[in-house]
């Protein structure tokens, strides 16, 4: 980070990048031995502040920060990191690691293709919605669990050049690749289940899916390990009284088939013939000292084993021919003998010449498939990718999810943070629309502490994570537009780390934010302005938002400063709403008489007014005190409430918005209603009905109009075909704005 602070050019994007690149060390690494590389080998030293740098996300993804990651708890809980309440934990169902990477990759950057993320939605639709294939796929999938496919593929790929250890370097190393070949054919085999299970699919990625895995080159690499491994000693059971460990060492001897290699044939003679000499040897020491000997596999070869209560009693150790003993945990004795430690030493050195022997046959083997590499990792991608989508489905199919949308506008209805939806265990989980368009695009949302505020943004961006990687939503309808970054200020805690204090810190994301941000962003900012005095923060706060209402990007603002619902009400895009909080009627005076609903409301808040005075009433503070500031506060409200009223300016802008909000209205039934022309003249006629009392509700009291009397509302004024009143209304009105 260093070099970067050095280097990097004093512009607007600097706070963006700094802070974008805080966490990234694979990065920040690459970066340094770069510039080290320029000063060191290519004689080339940059001046301070000389060097333009900048972050982008992979393309094709959007962008989300660390920061943003830690505070939507995307990868694990912010309380403990082994807790599973996180996105992650909550849609990882997978059953390989490919598709336990390749989720992570996606919930930390989301795919901004919508003909891709379509497809993905068509796949879990159909698995959704056809019970039989999502068994199937299901159980094909469970057939490669914890199989690491690219792994496996890389590890084939290479070899040690110089092996640590020596022969017995060489000996593990032969082991391994008769593993890896072994894996390789149990992978193969499974397959033509996997195409299978995808037979008879509708949608597009999962066709392409099964044409990936039906490959003829697949095939051709069964056919050459099936020729070459021994299928007999593949499909054996474990190492019987000896232990699953000896059970693998003896698959991995017997792997090559048999006649492949006569020296090879020789070296499983002589490894047999000296396990017979040691099964030999225990049956004789067990005769000798009448005990009840039996043995267990380890890396060295055998030891003895006996039971604690075996043992004579009286004896507190075993008969001196018996060396190396131990008692374990599980109250068995392991022990050696003299005899068998050089029975053991020729049975190692005979296990690894059969193992090198069979390495030769195998790295012959793997040359050959290695010429058809290509097949195998995109055969690996493609398990990955039907792995996760099987996931998607599962828990949609568990919590009842709704497909989403991508329209370009913002509507969730009855929309529910998914994790803490999964882990509530008291009372049901509070529902709550959310929309935005581009004439609403910049919501601002009041509410006490406790209201939900901070929950309902992180909602939000979560839904919007989960539908851009492909996955359905807890919502009765979703619709979602792409974004290039989800841009978050939703913590208001300080940075010791950095030095940061909890003002600074929120300057420095801010920063970031308005470098970053274009408008295709998402962004969810969360109180601003608390980390310093009232007034500075109502300032900054008011500058920052004025800033982003002009880039016309979706931003949720929370706020409890309720100046800024009239300050920045002259811009026609800005949407005010709170939380409901209801008051209680109770009278006890040690009770709480707010009463949070968590649902969200059209308007600037009301209930919030006297907040603090019910939080002060409950620490016992002083009647007399309580009553004079309820009066104060009372009295500076109804002034403050005046002065707006008689602002002609916030006339003007409510008249804006009644307008913007009309024409948004009007192009979205033009570019996406279904309706005849009969339900969408009604339609129309309760738009204009509606428009026609917004505005005149504008008018100043001495018209002598009543508010919301005359025209009356959709379904009560004048009949369909009484167009002149309408067209009459409309005209007046129209004068009167103009």
């Amino acid at each position: 980070m260093d070099v970067i602070n050095r280097l990097i050019i004093d512009n607007g994007e600097k706070p963006g990048t700094i802070l974008a690149l805080s966490n990234k060390y694979y990065a920040l690494s690459a970066t340094s031995a770069l510039f080290k590389f320029v000063e060191t080998r290519m004689n080339t030293t940059f001046a301070p502040r000389s060097v333009r740098i900048s972050f982008r996300s992979p393309e094709g993804t959007m962008m989300i920060d660390c920061e943003t990651g830690r505070n939507l708890e995307l990868l694990q809980s912010n309380i403990s990191k082994k807790s599973k309440i996180s996105l992650f934990g909550l849609l990882n169902h997978t059953f390989t690691p490919m598709a336990h990477r390749l989720l992570r990759i996606n919930i930390l950057a989301p795919i901004t293709d919508q003909t891709a993320i379509e497809h993905r939605l068509e796949v879990v639709q159909e698995l959704f919605n056809d019970e039989e294939k999502y068994t199937a796929v299901r159980d094909a999938l469970k057939l490669l669990r914890g199989i690491d496919f690219d792994k496996l593929i890389t590890r084939l790929s290479t070899s040690d050049t110089h092996p640590v250890g020596g022969p017995s370097g060489n000996a593990r190393g032969a082991s391994a690749r008769v593993e890896q070949i072994m894996t390789l054919r149990n992978v193969v085999r499974s397959l033509p289940g996997v195409v299978k299970a995808l037979e008879g699919s509708r949608s597009y990625l999962l066709r392409m899916m099964a044409d990936m895995l039906d490959d003829e080159r697949v095939k051709s690499i069964d056919d050459m390990v099936s020729q070459g491994l021994n299928d007999d000693a593949l499909a054996a059971g474990g190492g019987g009284s000896f232990g699953a460990s000896f059970g693998s060492v003896t698959k991995k001897v017997y792997a090559v088939r048999a006649n492949y290699n006569r020296l090879l044939d020789v070296a499983r003679e002589t490894y047999r013939e000296n396990v017979t000499d040691i099964i030999e040897l225990q049956g004789e020491l067990s005769k000798e000292h009448e005990l009840p000997i039996s043995m267990q596999w380890q890396d060295n070869g055998f030891v003895f084993v006996l039971k604690k209560g075996d043992v004579p009693l009286g004896t507190k150790s075993l008969p001196k021919p018996f060396i190396n003993a131990s008692m374990k945990k599980n109250g068995k004795w392991l022990f050696s003998h003299l005899e068998l430690k050089k029975r053991n030493t020729r049975l190692r050195d005979s296990l690894d010449e059969a193992l090198l022997l069979s390495d030769q046959i195998v790295k012959a083997l793997v040359e050959r498939i290695l010429e058809d590499v290509g097949v195998l990792y995109k055969a690996s991608e493609a398990i990955g990718l039907l792995d996760m989508l099987w996931s998607f489905a599962h828990t949609s199919i568990l919590h009842n999810y709704t497909r989403p949308e991508f329209t370009g506008t913002l509507a969730i209805k009855a929309g529910r943070h998914p994790v803490l939806e999964a882990v509530q265990v008291a009372g049901d989980f509070v529902p709550n629309d959310t929309y935005a368009c581009d004439g609403s695009s910049f919501q601002i949302i009041e509410g006490p502490n406790m209201s939900g505020k901070s929950t309902y943004l992180r909602q939000i961006g979560t839904l919007v994570v989960m539908a851009m990687c492909g996955c359905f939503v807890p919502a009765e309808y979703a619709s979602f537009r792409i974004h290039d970054a989800l841009l978050t200020r939703l913590s208001n805690d300080d940075d010791p780390e950095r030095s940061l204090s909890t003002f600074a810190k929120e300057m420095t994301t801010s920063g970031m934010i308005l470098s970053v941000a274009t408008e295709s962003s998402l962004i969810l900012i969360d109180e601003l302005g608390r980390g310093t005095s009232p007034i500075e923060g109502v300032g900054l706060a008011h500058a920052i938002a004025e800033e982003i209402i002009k880039l016309k990007a979706f931003t949720f603002f929370t706020t409890h400063f309720h100046q800024l619902t009239y300050t920045l009400s002259k811009y026609p895009t800005v949407v005010n709403l709170h939380l409901v909080v209801e008051k209680s009627t109770r009278t006890d005076q040690s009770a709480f008489r707010l009463r949070f609903r968590h649902l969200l409301a059209d308007g600037a808040s009301d209930a919030i007014d006297h907040y603090g005075l019910e939080l002060a009433r409950l620490a016992d503070l002083p009647p007399d005190v309580l009553t004079e500031a309820r009066k104060v506060s009372t009295k500076l409200k109804a002034e403050d409430d005046a002065q707006r009223a008689a602002s002609e300016s916030n006339a003007i802008a409510a008249r804006r918005k009644i307008i913007l909000r009309v024409a948004v209205q009007l192009e979205q039934a033009l570019e996406h209603s279904t309706l005849g022309d009969e339900d969408l003249l009604k339609y129309l006629e309760g738009i204009q009905t509606e428009t026609i009392i917004a505005l005149r509700d504008l008018l100043p009291s001495t018209t002598g109009h009543s508010p919301r009397q005359d025209p009356p509302g959709p379904g009560h004024g004048p009949s369909p075909g009484d167009n002149e009143t309408k067209v009459q209304s409309l005209k007046d009105w129209k004068a009167h704005l103009n």
